[in-house]
């Protein structure tokens, strides 16, 4: 029987190696058999809907929120824009008031040119010293 005993102690010692590829078989048998029960179960397929029309919702509930921030900031940058305009046209009605006041200053600075260019001219005509050199030549 020792012999019988030392052969079941190979065998034993076989037997482990033998039991991990049963049971690595085994293993791999029920996880077939749990893939093809996930595959024919229509209940888990129906499961999945639910889950896809909330991805669907959030995807859309995403985009909407990106529409609605785009607009806030094409908002914000045409009321900027607002004002912006507002001061151009504030400056510019500015500007065209100081144009009008220079060119009235211009204007009353040509009339006394022109009136100090006239005496000047008078007293030139009626001079003295005109009068000799008209007469010389």
């Amino acid at each position: 029987m020792n012999k019988g005993g030392a052969g079941g102690g190979t065998s034993g010692a076989a037997g482990p190696t033998a039991a991990a590829a049963a049971a690595a078989a085994q293993k791999q048998k029920s996880l077939q058999q749990r893939v093809d029960n996930d595959i024919g179960n229509p209940s888990l397929a129906a499961s999945d809907i639910p889950l896809q029309m909330s991805s669907n919702f959030q995807v859309q509930a995403a985009d909407s929120l990106l529409k609605l921030v785009s607009e806030l900031k094409q908002t914000a940058i045409f009321s900027g824009f607002a004002s912006l305009n507002d001061h151009v046209e504030q400056r510019t009605e500015e500007l065209n008031q100081q144009a009008e006041k220079t060119d009235r200053i211009l204007a009353r600075i040509g009339e006394d040119g022109a009136a100090s260019l006239k005496e000047m001219e008078s007293h030139y005509y009626s001079s003295v010293l005109r009068s000799n050199q008209h007469l010389q030549q």
